[in-house]
């Protein structure tokens, strides 16, 4: 068994002309085979850098990026047949039909003849569009041409497929039929990179993650990892009925409390030894006779993590 990176990135570092500071600043990050890697950040972190350069489009400042042990800059050609790229941006030709657009990127990606049939009849039963592959791709619906975006990254059959918010603007139902789509993928071996501003989508997929801004990875980990370990002096309660007020300000006021935060039915109390003071609330809330619904130390979800570590400010 190959137990070496699928992705390998060293010292990653991109400045464009004119920049205030660097886009990628002295990034290292490493991508298991089979994993399904979450890219997150908010705009301006990075990523679409990250995504051209790992791709061969972008030339970095400084770095070595490799896939499949191979130097993107020095094996250009053995890179990009590798990868499967499903941008943000549909890439599709809307005069054309669903086949001929498969077809169309197939022969771009060197299929020809018996292989190239096979191929877009595969891709047009992923996407569940075969009785739709002979209609022009502008009469589409938004879902649709998501899916028909999804399969063309996989037209060469990639080892490693990477998603730039493939979700964008679409209905729950085409959601929902993308996730199930890469669930099926990635268990049948494919590395999957995935970026999303969907803090509930990285959660439900992605079996690995990291947090990027300003160009640096400021957190990795499975989700459990960073709930736990960000925010973990955070104890959040879910009540079962009304906090009294009295109870309230008895939380407030122990030693361990460094802030609270209260509503009518939860509270959430930061301190700096979590472990006693986990024991302190519950407690009181015993004391209280106060029905729980939760008790839990550390962040709720992903989404507070993200936001602790990136801040709230809102970004261009």
């Amino acid at each position: 068994m190959n137990d070496a990176p699928l992705i390998e990135i060293t010292d990653l570092t991109k400045i464009y002309r004119g920049g205030q500071r660097p886009a990628l600043d002295g990034l290292a990050l490493a991508i298991r085979r089979g994993a399904f890697f979450g890219l997150l950040g908010p705009n301006g972190a990075g990523k679409s850098t990250l995504i051209a350069i790992l791709c061969g489009l972008l030339a970095p400042t400084r770095g070595v990026v490799r896939v499949l042990g191979a130097d993107v800059q020095v094996d250009a050609a053995r890179v990009k047949s590798a990868i499967g790229l499903v941008p943000q941006d549909l890439a599709l030709y809307p005069t054309l039909t669903a086949r001929e657009n498969l077809s169309f990127f197939g022969r771009m990606q060197g299929l020809s003849g018996t292989r190239l049939q096979e191929r877009v009849a595969a891709c047009l039963a992923i996407a569940r569009l075969e009785d739709l592959a002979e209609r022009r791709v502008d009469t589409y619906s938004g879902g649709l041409k998501r899916r028909l975006n999804l399969v063309i990254g996989l037209i060469h059959e990639p080892q490693l497929l990477i998603l730039d918010e493939p979700t964008v603007g679409i209905d729950p139902q085409s959601r929902n039929f993308i996730h199930e789509a890469l669930r099926t993928l990635h268990q049948a071996g494919m590395t999957i990179l995935y970026t999303t501003h969907y803090m509930e989508e990285a959660e439900n997929l992605c079996d690995d993650i990291a947090i990027i801004d300003h160009g640096k990875i400021l957190a990795r980990g499975t989700v459990p990892e960073l709930l736990r370990v960000h925010r973990a002096g955070t104890i959040v309660a879910q009540l079962d009925t009304e906090l009294p007020d009295a109870v309230a300000q008895q939380l407030e006021t122990l030693s361990l409390v460094r802030a609270g935060r209260f509503a009518a039915r939860s509270f959430e109390i930061e301190s700096d030894s979590p472990d006693a003071a986990l024991i302190a609330v519950a407690e009181i809330l015993r004391g209280a006779r106060l029905p729980l619904v939760s008790l839990s130390l550390g962040a709720m979800n992903l989404e507070q993590v993200f936001l602790a570590l990136t801040g709230t400010r809102l970004r261009d």
